[in-house]
């Protein structure tokens, strides 16, 4: 080979060697600089930890709402716990009053008060001296001694085996009684639970049972008072509603107006 082909060679490789390499180096810092001192064949897996950041700093967020929240379920249930103990006070309390207000069965120790007319004759016949109405019980005698009873502290209070409540009327129709739409005749008997040595104290300081104690000694009435072991009272069974009059409608072709 001739010294001008070998030159020309050279000299080839010679322009060629720094252009490669100055193209090297200008691929190998703009690498650098892209990746930012980071792999760039990593891919997905170089975001793996900050994902995992994101989905703890997540998880801690919900766990913290979720503390919150059952903070605020127990509050709620220690209210509920507490209302509930309320309520069940009021019930407590509520049971209690209906057997004062006679609506639950009651037994226990008392007293029974026997009311009667005065007997007829042998032969039948009343006293021809004697108004009828001396010889029978009143209205005013069942209701005295019911008052009197009531009084002394009687926890229940009965006629007839009828359950007595604060709004009961004692009505006499003749010498029949009616309650709570039930008519009887006499005998009257008078049941009632409680202390019955107080009770017969308060029969014996009530006027309307001294009346009637002398109506017994001079027209021969009926007033027998007996203590009791044991006196069942039944729930009342009654109506609860009051009932009172209205004034009737004036009738028709009445002129209105004052005079």
């Amino acid at each position: 080979m001739s010294r001008s082909v070998r030159w020309r060679r050279l000299s080839l490789w010679t322009v060629l060697v720094p252009v490669v390499a100055l193209v090297a180096g200008l691929l190998f810092a703009t690498s650098s600089r892209t990746a930012l001192g980071t792999d760039l064949r990593a891919g997905e897996s170089s975001q793996l930890p900050g994902l995992i950041q994101q989905r703890d700093a997540a998880v801690a967020r919900q766990q913290e709402e979720l503390a919150r929240l059952q903070q605020q379920v127990q509050a709620l249930t220690d209210q509920a716990a507490s209302r509930n103990g309320e309520v069940a006070a009021a019930q407590a309390e509520g049971a209690q009053g209906t057997t004062s207000a006679g609506l639950t069965a009651l037994q226990g120790p008392g007293l029974s008060v026997t009311l009667d007319d005065a007997p007829p004759e042998p032969n039948g016949a009343q006293p021809s001296d004697v108004s009828p109405d001396n010889l029978v019980i009143h209205q005013s005698d069942v209701q005295g001694v019911v008052n009197a009873l009531w009084a002394a502290g009687a926890d229940g209070v009965a006629i007839m085996g009828q359950r007595l409540i604060a709004t009961s009327a004692v009505i006499c129709v003749g010498n029949t009684l009616l309650l709570q739409g039930r008519t009887y005749s006499p005998p009257f008997v008078v049941t009632a639970v409680g202390d019955a040595a107080a009770m017969r104290q308060r029969l014996a300081a009530s006027y309307e049972v001294q009346l009637l104690k002398a109506a017994v000694d001079q027209w021969g009435l009926t007033y027998q008072v007996a203590d009791q072991r044991e006196v069942s009272l039944p729930a009342y069974e009654g109506p609860l509603d009051l009932q009172y009059a209205d004034a009737a409608p004036p009738d028709e072709g009445t002129e209105q107006g004052g005079g």
